[in-house]
């Protein structure tokens, strides 16, 4: 699917990654082009033959020269790749190659995705659908505007993510919103439709095979009514507010739109839309593809959707294939839930300034969470905890409240954090029917958070938690409070005190697995969530519900295979700008890693689009939050060996500090260096005694001192946060009005934050090494030097891999300072050094004790697995001066950040020290005389006259 952007992330890595393991496993020999450096799929273990090219025709015709290609499969790589096999099928180029398609035709691809077949092929087959009609011009527009009535949606054809679409409530809003649209449709077209405002929204996931057997996989409900994106919407599975008829008409009618596609065999997934007051459904779209919601209801289920999607595609039956989890029921047997799964996007309006940030028919969230509970009170509250937002459950604690009216005016436009707003007016004493009515969200929902409120403040009466109940604190938990959000609540003690009372209690988690089955049937899956529900069986009659609940005790007391005693990994939590699927590759190989040293490996995550939360990639999986109150009772629990902190970006390094305080061993580099690394003082100290140059900064707390700084330093100056990934909150400031008014509004986000300031090198060169050390070798992976000049995010500079305009010279003092900092710091495993180049003079200006954005596609254009041999140097296990490097790498390889502004109209485009782009494609050029880059390399130059 090509590079990240919003409305297509790493879900498709993840389901290319299975389609290519369950076709080889087949025999099948399988070819894959795709242009994204940062994925499992394109490592060259994963395939027979890997294409990092762009997904152009030209690429596909290279391909089909060189191969000898039997058939292709489309719909593993989301709306970029059945596009592209539209087009290459247009010219003729399948037929020419002697090519099939599998898994759909290009007849149901039209059917599904051409607005206008859509609907005459659902009012062929008796299916309702909206009022609409379609439009090829402005002026067609217009005229079936005034035919159909407002409130109007527009929806372009052939787009991802719901690109171009939009609301209309009135004739002013009609002419933007039809420019749009047809704008971004590839064939200038658009579908004006009715609006169903204030209908419920679900979805459901289906396969279907050559034999026309329908599986419904997951049956998902939007807790947000119809006219928000369902990326963007809270979603539920199982679906909680339909009646069974209902959902048996839902039920029979997407079978019925399954048998009629035409030629397909494989996964697909199918949106109605429910009128809550007569029940009567209309169908909204049909995607013959795997998508986004088709990885969460693999997570969700247990059942591998894509997995056995790809072996349907080449012929197999439903009732041929092999429950993946229990082994003896058939994949024909749908999934049963006994949890509930929450999903919660995760937003980043923070990184577009003046984004508009009411949520609609077009995508913005960057990335989302996946909870798992055993109520939807506890579901809601973990992912709340998974969110990496600062919250600790469902509310802002601390946070300035708005009064009831506010309240009530604000939840009448969809934002990201209205959710966390109806808990306020709840905890007003707004009523339950003013909020469904103000929102048009089921009731259902509005109760289960008015059960939190009640929870909440009846902890509220007690200030003391000495004399906090018990019954309180189980019903507190059941419901899933964090022991942080209680102290919160009563404004008394820390979570430890809490932790330490519990364990007294006995209230600790009990491990859940998830088994697709309801505990119907024997199952062996590692993977788990937690859960506060008493055990459901006494110690002397062991009934059948027991064993998949104490299955995980049981393969404790019987000794693992593994006898070196286990390693747990810690995930990056949900991708957003800054951290995203790098983070996830790292993980992944980590765990390989780890199972070959002969270590039991364990990943903890909650991000349900990756590869590391597949439950065939761990020895174990705990799909939790990586909060801490979690982790730790998965650590007292599993009492592993040691914790590796450096794969997972900064969420996971944020955690050290607390690891180390608890006397759990760090695997890799020590906190106290990674600390130095991280902390700018004790990092410019170790410069100075290394006798490294850096620029020249300070520290300060509030505005007086900083502009003290910054006349002693010079402006131009940076200022920023410390700790922080992606460049957050960064700005460049030339004169004291501007530096006061960046560190006021730092200080009203972040308050109490140390804020340092930087003198910032004008028009420098930016260049940056990743390397490995193992306390003796010093390995230099890479050296990248950047296009554009310092100033800019070095995750949206286009780097080019190896250096092409510094000195040999500038190069070995650049790899001489890295080795001086890795040995001075003590690094066990990765390190990133990212420097400033000026007047020939070399200035660090940081080092990251972990592993990097870059780290992926510098073993991608080397052909080198250098997470594989980082992790073992964490472990000890090899020494590099055993090892042999040979670097594969003709030429150069550009490393390009790609955008996602299409979905912000009216943010500013400019890049600067903020982190913008949401995913980043590969190009390898054979010398400097290639076009694009002399293209790149001009716009440097434009860049600079800024």
């Amino acid at each position: 699917s090509g590079p990240i952007v919003i409305g297509q992330a790493c879900e498709f890595d993840y389901s290319g990654t299975q389609a290519i393991r369950s076709l080889r496993e087949e025999g099948v020999k399988v070819i894959l082009i795709n242009s994204n450096p940062a994925t499992i799929m394109t490592d060259p273990i994963m395939a027979d033959k890997v294409y990092l090219l762009p997904l152009t025709v030209e690429s596909i015709e290279r391909i089909l020269e060189e191969n000898k290609i039997d058939a292709v499969l489309p719909t593993m790589g989301g709306q970029t790749a059945l596009n592209l096999a539209k087009e290459v099928n247009d010219l003729g180029i399948w037929e020419n190659y002697n090519v099939r398609l599998i898994g759909v035709d290009i007849k149901a691809i039209d059917k599904a995705e051409d607005r206008e077949l859509f609907r005459e092929w659902m009012i062929n087959l008796g299916v309702p659908v909206a009022p609409a009609r379609i439009a090829n011009s402005f002026l067609e527009g217009k005229e079936v505007a005034q035919q159909i009535g407002f409130p109007l949606v527009i929806r372009p054809s052939y787009t991802l993510g719901g690109t171009g679409g939009g609301f209309v409530h009135n004739k002013e809003e009609l002419d933007e919103a039809l420019e749009r649209g047809l704008s971004a449709s590839p064939i200038h077209e658009v579908l004006v439709e009715k609006a169903v405002l204030g209908w419920k929204e679900f979805e459901l996931e289906l396969l279907r095979d050559n034999a026309d057997n329908v599986a419904i996989i997951c049956t998902v409900e939007n807790f947000d009514p119809m006219g928000i994106h369902t990326g963007d919407s809270i979603t539920v599975a199982p679906a909680m507010t339909l009646s069974d008829t209902a959902f048996q008409l839902m039920r029979n009618t997407s079978i019925k739109m399954m048998r009629d596609l035409g030629n397909f065999s494989g996964g697909c997934n199918i949106q109605f839309a429910l009128n809550p007051e007569t029940e009567e459904i209309i169908s909204i779209e049909i995607n013959p593809r795997v998508s986004r919601s088709s990885a969460l209801a693999s997570k969700a289920t247990g059942y591998p959707i894509a997995k056995i999607a790809a072996k349907l595609a080449i012929g197999y039956n439903l009732d041929e294939l092999k429950n993946q989890i229990t082994h003896s029921t058939s994949a024909y047997f749908e999934p049963t839930l006994d949890y509930v799964i929450v999903k919660m996007p995760r937003w980043n309006f923070d990184k577009f300034k003046g984004a508009n940030d009411t949520l609609g028919l077009q995508m913005k969230s960057v990335g989302e969470v996946m909870a798992i509970g055993r109520s939807f009170t506890e579901a809601i509250q973990k992912a709340c905890q998974s969110l990496e937002n600062e919250a600790v459950g469902l509310g802002y604690y601390g946070k300035s409240m708005m009064r009831p009216e506010e309240v009530v005016e604000y939840l009448k436009t969809p934002k990201w954090d209205r959710i966390f707003r109806i808990k306020d007016a709840l905890m007003m004493g707004v009523s339950v029917k003013t909020i469904c009515e103000t929102t048009g969200i089921d009731r259902w929902f509005i109760y289960q958070i008015q059960d939190i409120v009640n929870i909440e403040k009846k902890i509220a009466q007690y200030n003391n938690r000495e004399l906090l109940p018990d019954e309180l604190l189980i019903e507190a938990k059941r419901n899933g409070f964090s022991d942080e959000q209680i102290c919160r609540i009563m404004k008394d003690g820390k979570e430890e005190d809490i932790f330490e009372r519990r364990k007294k209690m006995g209230l600790l988690r009990v491990f859940k697995m998830v088994d697709t089955c309801a505990a119907e049937f024997e199952a062996e899956t590692p993977y788990f969530y937690s859960s506060f529900e008493s055990p459901s069986f006494s110690e002397n009659n062991h009934s059948d519900i027991v064993h998949n609940e104490s299955i995980v005790h049981s393969a404790k007391k019987s000794g693992s295979k593994n006898s070196k005693g286990s390693v747990i990994v810690l995930g990056s939590g949900p991708n957003r700008i800054g951290q995203g699927i790098e983070f996830d590759y790292c993980c992944v190989h980590g765990l390989m890693a780890i199972k070959e040293c002969g270590y039991e490996a364990i990943m903890v995550n909650c991000n349900p689009e990756t590869v590391s939360t597949d439950f065939d990639v761990a020895d174990k999986l705990y799909f939790e939050p990586v909060f801490w109150e979690h982790l730790w009772e998965i650590i007292e629990y599993e009492q592993p060996v040691g914790v590796i902190v450096q794969l997972g970006g900064q969420t996971a390094l944020k955690l050290a500090k607390r690891l180390h305080e608890e006397g759990i061993r760090i695997i890799g580099t020590s906190f106290d260096s990674m600390d130095i690394a991280e902390d700018r003082g004790r990092f410019s100290d170790e410069l100075k005694e290394l006798g490294i140059p850096y620029p020249k900064y300070g520290t300060a707390y509030n505005a007086d001192e900083a502009i003290e700084i910054a006349r002693e330093v010079g402006y131009p100056v940076l200022v920023r946060p410390s700790y922080v990934l992606g460049g957050q909150r960064m700005r460049i400031v030339l004169n004291d009005e501007e530096l006061e008014k960046g560190v006021l509004s730092l200080l009203k986000h972040l308050p109490g934050n140390k804020i340092l300031i930087d003198q910032f090198l004008d028009r420098c060169q930016e260049a940056e090494i990743d390397a490995i050390f193992d306390g003796e070798t010093f390995h230099v992976m890479g050296v990248m030097e950047h296009i554009e000049p310092a100033g800019i995010h070095s995750g949206d500079s286009n780097a080019v891999l190896p250096a092409f305009n510094l000195s040999p010279l500038e190069v070995t003092t650049m790899e001489t300072y890295a080795e001086r900092i890795a040995r001075a710091l003590n690094i066990k495993g990765l390190i990133n050094v990212q420097f400033a180049i000026k007047d020939g003079v070399v200035y660090v200006i940081e080092a990251n004790p972990r592993a990097s954005r870059t780290t992926p596609f510098i073993a991608k254009a080397y052909q080198i697995p250098y997470l594989n041999i980082a992790t073992k140097v964490m472990l000890g296990e090899v020494k590099l001066k055993d090892l042999k490097f040979e670097k594969k790498l003709k030429g150069f390889a550009i490393k390009e950040p790609v955008f996602s502004f299409d979905k912000f109209p009216g943010v500013n485009k400019e890049l600067g020290p903020e982190m913008k782009s949401t995913g980043e494609a590969i190009r390898f050029i054979k010398d400097l005389r290639d076009p694009y880059f002399r293209t790149l390399y001009k716009e440097r130059s434009m860049h600079l006259s800024k």
